[in-house]
């Protein structure tokens, strides 16, 4: 294993230990990503995980930063994250103050109806990309790359993705419901938090 020159910031670490614990059905839901990482592992071939929703706003860009947050604090090599929809409209508002409360340090890069972010989670390492945008845009990977299906809604109405040589539906509720209630804030963060436990779980799993 690696020895790694930084750690994840202290805000981070905070956050990881009052993590939900994982029930063992979605476990069973997660398996399959697991197999896939540890086969590229095995292999010593890039893992490329491609998070894939409808708007690409809220939940594959929280699976997308926690899925590579993990796989740094796990040590797992060679790990890509990337987050696409059907269609492009904005990284959400309310994911980048839920992020920053989960102690990520993000600067917004530019301005406009769909602003780019740098979302950094620890010292001496690159920051994740944050903007909305199609699952096959140009930033993404175009071929071996594992699509993670986070809505439903993406995973019926999307049957074949281009270039993606696994397919793994790991869904989770759409904290937009709760837009503009009194539970909005609360709603982002126990679906950060449930994305953030599995994640540490599909990356503490695999054996590197």
């Amino acid at each position: 294993m690696k020895t790694q020159t930084s750690t994840l910031f202290t805000e981070i670490q905070q956050t990881l230990s009052s993590l939900p614990t994982v029930s063992e059905e979605r476990k069973q839901v997660l398996q399959p990503l697991v197999n896939y990482i540890q086969e590229k592992l095995n292999n010593k071939e890039l893992i490329n995980l491609n998070f894939i929703c409808t708007h690409n706003s809220r939940r594959s860009h929280l699976s997308q930063v926690w899925a590579q947050t993990m796989a740094f604090y796990y040590q797992i090599p060679n790990v890509n994250t990337y987050s696409g929809g059907t269609e492009a409209t904005v990284m959400n508002a309310t994911v980048v103050t839920t992020l920053v409360d989960n102690g990520f340090q993000i600067q917004q890069l530019s301005d406009g109806t769909n602003p780019i972010y740098a979302v950094k989670y620890a010292d001496n390492t690159s920051p994740i990309i944050g903007f909305s945008k199609k699952y096959d845009d140009d930033f993404n990977p175009t071929s071996a790359f594992g699509a993670i299906m986070t809505c439903s809604q993406a995973d019926e109405g999307c049957p074949f993705i281009a270039g993606a040589e696994k397919r793994v539906p790991v869904t989770y509720e759409d904290p937009k419901l709760y837009d503009g209630t009194p539970l909005e804030k609360e709603k982002y963060l126990e679906r950060s938090l449930q994305i953030a436990a599995e994640m540490h779980y599909v990356f503490s799993t695999v054996k590197a």
